[in-house]
């Protein structure tokens, strides 16, 4: 794709605006390190357009504090104070999800839960970015069923961006997506002994 160009342009019907702006499912996979940040990079951009988006943790415990986190709350509430860039809402499965009264112990449970909801804000079109952070594993183990999963994508309304993390993507999800990148690891620090770092790792 030499200076962002296309190298091929179908014969879909689509003027070159429309195809532009088709709403893309991105999958974030692989073994390296990266997959989340790079989906929280995006959700950066997304707030800087004045897209509303909308965070999931799939699996990450309702103790483990990303610096992400801490830094799309606070531009959420610089849009609430001063209306720039676009309202966030982060939704954790360690905590129950936001939106569920009732304390569910079942992880599978929990993650039905977060997916039930992402159904109902996609049919809603309540985001225009979906941060779906390690939803593959819940796909992966089961709990999940990938053709809903699938199904719900290619049916979405509007125009909402759908970003999913996390290791072994199912290959029926990667043949769905518009974008896939494969994170590999070449080296890493843990790789001599050296632990995670505050500002690297979260």
């Amino acid at each position: 794709m030499p200076q962002g160009k296309p190298l091929l342009v179908p014969d879909d019907g689509l003027t070159t605006r429309q195809r532009r702006l088709k709403p893309l499912v991105i999958v974030h996979t692989g073994p390296g390190k990266g997959k989340s940040t790079a989906a929280f990079g995006l959700a950066l951009r997304a707030w800087n357009a004045g897209w509303p988006i909308g965070v999931f943790q799939f699996v990450k415990s309702a103790k483990w504090r990303v610096g992400e986190e801490f830094a799309l709350r606070a531009l959420g509430q610089v849009h609430e104070q001063t209306g720039q860039g676009a309202p966030v809402a982060w939704h954790k499965m360690g905590e129950g999800w936001s939106w569920i009264q009732r304390d569910i112990a079942d992880q599978a449970e929990n993650a039905r839960e977060g997916w039930a909801q992402v159904k109902r804000d996609l049919a809603a079109e309540t985001y225009r970015l979906y941060v779906l952070d390690e939803f593959t594993y819940p796909i992966k183990w089961g709990w999940v069923d990938v053709d809903d999963v699938i199904e719900t994508l290619r049916g979405r309304p509007g125009t909402q961006h759908v970003v999913i993390t996390g290791r072994d993507a199912h290959p029926r999800l990667v043949e769905h997506a518009d974008l896939v990148t494969e994170m590999t690891k070449v080296k890493h620090p843990m790789d001599v002994g050296q632990k995670g770092q505050k500002g690297i790792e979260w």
